[in-house]
């Protein structure tokens, strides 16, 4: 079915609308603010805020918004993680639920103080509905051993819960339907470390255009309802595949990550 002007209208202004967000986008503010008034819609659960601190450190505040608190949906009520995914394994509020084979909510320990972050499951993740398997998901699994952590103890999950075709980065609308789940784990799990790994998550988490070679190497406080986690950023498992190049800065990065867990745990 073809789509209408207004939707192709509403999907361009949502998709300049990103890429302002992440900063790539900087000539069209005030051309396109008569049609947000029209078409656009603010995200319906989440509002971030990002403030500055010294050099690249930031902090990233994640607040409910009212209409949130006063019309909430069910699984916003939920009180456990193995609850959330009962209410949302379900969910179609995107294109990718009507092309997934599996939802992908994320495995682990459910009250982890580790939580793992990837950008979307692939082909394997969507057969077998678990995130990070086959090649990059082993690899994944090595680099947890070498520094003393088992997939068991942490939690692992995506910024996407379906795999979008042929691998393509998620769009500005399925982030959108989507993030405030992950919001909602994290906010379950209350962990003490955020590890982000790759390009797109760590882009998406921090509200950055930044290349990943600048935004690892240090923590940032991504904080939720006024609770901050710590937050660092590495290179993908898959990334590494295809780059051996880039282990040596990963391991560095799992190190310091590592050391940042015994200190508060110590």
């Amino acid at each position: 079915m073809e789509k209408s002007f207004l939707e192709i209208l509403e999907q361009t202004i949502n998709y300049l609308r990103f890429q302002r967000d992440y900063g790539n986008l900087y000539f069209y503010d005030e051309k396109i603010k008569l049609s947000e008034n029209l078409y656009d819609k603010e995200p319906e659960n989440m509002q971030y805020e990002l403030k500055s601190e010294k050099g690249l450190e930031k902090v990233i505040a994640v607040k409910e918004e009212s209409n949130s608190v006063l019309f909430p949906q069910p699984w916003q009520k939920a009180e456990s993680i193995p609850d959330l995914d009962k209410m949302i394994c379900e969910c179609k509020n995107c294109r990718l639920g009507n092309l997934r084979k599996n939802f992908v909510f994320g495995t682990g320990n459910p009250e982890a103080k580790v939580v793992l972050v990837g950008e979307a499951p692939g082909a394997d993740e969507d057969r077998e509905g678990k995130p990070f398997v086959g090649r990059a998901g082993k690899l994944l699994t090595d680099i947890l051993s070498a520094i003393k952590f088992s997939r068991d103890e942490v939690f692992i999950c995506n910024i996407l819960k379906c795999r979008p075709p042929e691998n393509r980065n998620p769009l500005p609308d399925e982030i959108k339907e989507c993030e405030p789940y992950l919001i909602k784990q994290l906010e379950l799990l209350k962990p003490s470390l955020i590890l982000a790994l790759g390009t797109f998550a760590a882009q998406t988490l921090l509200r950055s255009n930044l290349p990943l070679g600048k935004l690892r190497g240090k923590f940032y406080d991504y904080t939720i309802n006024d609770r901050k986690i710590k937050l660092l950023v590495t290179y993908h498992p898959a990334a590494l595949l295809r780059n051996p190049n880039w282990k040596k800065p990963t391991w560095e990065d799992v190190q310091l990550f590592r050391k940042e867990y015994d200190l508060i745990y110590s």
